[in-house]
């Protein structure tokens, strides 16, 4: 197969079969150092800064959601290399193929008993676990069985690298949509791992010096979230046209008809690209802020925030009026339409990205 026809409708419909990305598609990945766009280079990674990786992960999802989810959600878990231990980056790292996937759920509990965690839990969504060697999970924290509290007096949390050998994977995600992302959920079982494999995610618990990993992990999560919502709205908007004007040819619209749909399409288009371009001016903006002052200031942090959150929406709203055009195409199991379809209003129900505000 060329390389130039691994991204086409058949073969991500033949991931989608499979659960997982394929092989074929896991080989580009693995060239391309996608899963380490944030690695920095000496660690073999890409090193990339956070707008260059938004673009590449906008055009992944345009492609298909599900390679595009799960580079993104992979690539967020190695972003996590500039938080840990300054010995295990090299350990984890050196695979070409290292895949981690993570869960944001505090699904496990992790006891600090003579220098070494025991831990015991099971976590949901880890999108690419099929693939994965390695695994991040968030546990409460006890020590020789005491829970531990935090500052504000809740249950003490911290993140863990596990390794794939350690964890069994179960076979969690029965979803309409984003299938090939293989997002399972996996539990571990009173596995004993070395202290070196604890971390914190927080700016100022950044071990490596890269301006990116003292970016804040919300804002982080939120902009890598909404370009993969973007991506798939480009591609669905391509696919609806495409639909309608195929349509045209048997059944004739009116003028009237094809003057409205025209109408609608280019004024979703022309509000589609404001929100685009408001979106990366500020991920920009503020990445030059970070890289001048070393940090980001609350109030542009909240229009990162902002904007991610109006970006979705406006792609649930536009998504919705364009719809209808797409006839019953759009409701056949098989075609790509409707599989773009079923994995927007799949990954468009993160519940960081649901309110508009």
């Amino acid at each position: 197969m060329k390389r130039s026809d691994l991204f086409d409708s058949s073969h991500a419909k033949a991931s989608e079969k499979m659960g997982r990305l394929s092989d074929e598609w896991l080989e580009v990945i693995y060239e391309k150092k996608w899963f380490k766009l944030f690695v920095p280079k000496e660690l073999k990674g890409l090193g990339l800064d956070l707008t260059e990786a938004l673009r590449l992960e906008e055009k992944l999802a345009e492609l298909d959601g599900s390679l595009g989810w799960t580079v993104t959600l992979c690539a967020g878990a190695a972003w996590f290399v500039g938080f840990l231990d300054k010995e295990l980056p090299q350990e984890v790292f050196s695979d070409p193929r290292v895949c981690l996937a993570g869960s944001g759920f505090v699904g496990g509990k992790a006891d600090l008993v003579d220098g070494k965690w025991r831990i015991s839990g099971n976590w949901t969504y880890a999108s690419g676990a099929l693939h994965a060697t390695h695994f991040t999970a968030n546990c409460e924290i006890l020590e020789n069985g005491v829970p531990l509290l935090d500052n504000k007096g809740n249950p003490a949390v911290k993140a863990f690298i596990l390794k794939k050998e350690e964890i069994e994977i179960l076979d969690g995600w029965n979803y309409m949509g984003m299938i090939a992302t293989g997002s399972h959920a996996f539990k571990a079982d009173g596995i004993s791992i070395p202290n070196n494999r604890v971390f914190e995610i927080h700016p100022d618990q950044a071990v490596l010096a890269d301006p990116v990993f003292r970016y804040p992990f919300l804002q982080f999560a939120e902009a890598t979230l909404a370009v993969n919502i973007l991506g798939i709205t480009q591609h669905l908007a391509r696919l609806i046209e495409q639909s309608f004007w195929k349509r045209h040819e048997y059944r004739k619209y009116s003028k009237k008809q094809l003057m409205y749909f025209q109408k609608t399409l280019e004024k979703q288009s022309r509000k589609r690209e404001k929100f685009k371009k408001e979106f990366y001016a500020l991920v920009k903006g503020s990445c030059d802020e970070l890289e001048s002052k070393r940090e980001i200031s609350k109030s542009l942090l909240k229009k990162i925030s902002q904007i991610s959150r109006k970006l979705t929406q406006f792609c649930r709203e536009s998504n919705g009026k364009l719809y209808p055009f797409a006839g019953l195409e759009a409701a056949k199991t098989h075609t790509e339409l409707n599989r773009v379809w079923r994995d927007f209003n799949t990954v468009s129900q993160h519940t960081l990205l649901i309110f508009p505000f």
